[in-house]
């Protein structure tokens, strides 16, 4: 939100809304540090990618860094679904929220499959978006268009989740 408010109050500057974004980036993961004194590898990578890429967008003056962000990290989010069960013997998903959710290994296959499609979608949409619209319209996307996506698409897998789940 920090970027956002920023993007328009600079009347759409990207090099001026990218520094504090950074800024509230890097504060929010001292903070969980902080509390947790561990920051949990989804967010540590976000933040990584927010500072070089947001960094990279500033240093040559070209957008293109900040736009193809969101495409990194979901590829990356991908990848790591795909082949994270290859390290782990297990889905990935399973390591990260199997503790929170129980599921037959069969339910944790399909959604460690579903998410890691997901990510891959929502990597192919950032670069549609940003490829053929304007910036303004990429940075609502972005703020206003993948939060609710991904909550649309986390609240279809309730019934995978409920189907699949083990009672203890």
């Amino acid at each position: 939100m920090v970027f956002f408010f920023i993007y328009y109050d600079s009347d759409k500057n990207l090099k001026v809304a990218i520094p504090p974004f950074i800024v509230a980036t890097l504060i929010a993961l001292i903070v969980v540090w902080l509390l947790e004194k561990k920051v949990p590898m989804v967010p540590l990578i976000g933040g990584i990618l927010i500072t070089l890429f947001g960094g990279l967008t500033i240093y040559f003056d070209n957008p293109v860094f900040i736009y193809i962000k969101p495409t990194i990290i979901n590829i990356l989010f991908g990848f790591a679904l795909l082949f994270g069960k290859y390290f782990t013997n297990e889905p990935l998903l399973k390591k990260v929220l199997g503790k929170s959710i129980i599921l037959s290994n069969e339910g944790w296959n399909i959604l460690n499959k579903r998410w890691m499609i997901f990510f891959f979608v929502l990597a192919l949409t950032n670069e549609l978006v940003w490829r053929t619209f304007s910036e303004e319209f990429w940075v609502n996307f972005k703020v206003w268009g993948i939060l609710p996506i991904t909550f649309i698409f986390t609240m279809f897998q309730i019934p995978l989740m409920n189907k699949h789940k083990v009672n203890e």
